[in-house]
């Protein structure tokens, strides 16, 4: 799927082959030869760029960027290019996608096609201008080039400024990877093995059809629901206070709310649910989560102190990821 650079020490993809997210014991993408912590990993925990904390904020689907940045395990959506930054690669589409092999942050295939890895670790404080970089760097290689990582930007455009706003972001849920080499003809042995023990480690996810922003996920003994909300963090937990003296903050029988995470901005909470419930069995219990979410936000009323009291509870149930 792709040849190798004249340049080893930069695009060596780690041949046993493993994937596809790189620890910080683990070798470098970069083919440096040093763990990721004392190579790329060191560089971006010591970046001195100022943390943008919504950094998708602005994109058409900031919460499905969110959500495919961290949680989704396969997935793509095309992105149609724009501005000045693009060149004349503006009106090209590229594609971004959850994860790549190695955990390359771009590939530029050898059919032309060019893909933007989003789950992959470190970075200068801006995901929104890593991205950028990593999308401006592999449109500048030659087809068959994985994009290593590389110097942190600490100037440059974002994605809102590369990325057409009147093109909704279209999901794509795959059951695996077979996306990184569809289409490429002579996969080597090594990369088709790569793919296969990833595939084996997804799990299986869908995207809620009623709402944004949400997504089903299978686990071992339980389903959960895991939801990227756009609204500001304040507003949101007054009114899931106030639905949780009420009953409000379930999604039916069985189902149970867990807490929340925070994510580039975002408040996402997360639900229980029975293993047996399927994707189609949560739509309409979301559907009216967000009808009932939406009129409690609306009120104005001070909240009373057993809202009071629901609101430090769900704050204590609450962590951050990025």
């Amino acid at each position: 799927m792709a040849k190798r650079s004249s340049t080893p020490s930069r695009t060596s993809s780690g041949s046993d082959g493993e994937v596809p997210v790189v620890g910080g014991r683990e070798p470098c993408p970069c083919g440096s030869g040093r763990r990721y912590k004392a190579c790329h990993g060191r560089e971006s925990a010591h970046a001195a760029q100022q943390l943008v904390t919504r950094p998708f904020e602005g994109l058409p689907g900031e919460v499905d960027w969110v959500m495919m940045r961290e949680i989704v395990p396969a997935a793509t959506a095309a992105v149609t290019l724009v501005g000045e930054a693009a060149g004349t690669d503006a009106g090209r589409q590229v594609t971004v996608a959850t994860v790549l092999p190695m955990a390359w942050p771009a590939l530029h295939r050898l059919d032309g096609e060019v893909f933007v890895g989003l789950q992959v670790q470190g970075g200068s404080g801006d995901a929104s201008r890593d991205l950028a970089d990593a999308l401006l760097r592999a449109l500048a290689t030659d087809p068959g080039t994985p994009v290593p990582p590389g110097p942190l930007p600490t100037a440059g455009p974002r994605l809102q400024g590369l990325i057409d706003p009147a093109v909704p972001l279209e999901v794509v849920l795959h059951e695996g990877f077979s996306f990184w080499i569809e289409g490429v003809p002579d996969v080597d042995a090594d990369t088709r093995a790569s793919m296969e023990r990833a595939n084996a480690r997804v799990i299986p996810t869908a995207r809620l059809a009623s709402v944004e922003g949400a997504y089903w996920a299978r686990m071992r003994d339980r389903c959960h629901l895991r939801w990227a909300l756009p609204e500001p963090e304040e507003a949101l937990l007054d009114g899931m206070a106030r639905l949780h003296g009420v009953g409000g903050l379930s999604l039916g029988e069985g189902t149970r709310y867990v807490g929340a995470f925070r994510a580039h901005g975002l408040l996402v909470p997360v639900w229980d649910l029975p293993h047996e419930a399927e994707a189609e069995s949560v739509e309409a219990p979301a559907a009216g989560f967000r009808a009932r979410l939406d009129q409690a936000m609306a009120l104005t009323t001070p909240l009373s102190d057993a809202e009071r009291r629901a609101r430090n509870g769900l704050l204590s149930r609450q962590l951050t990821l990025r």
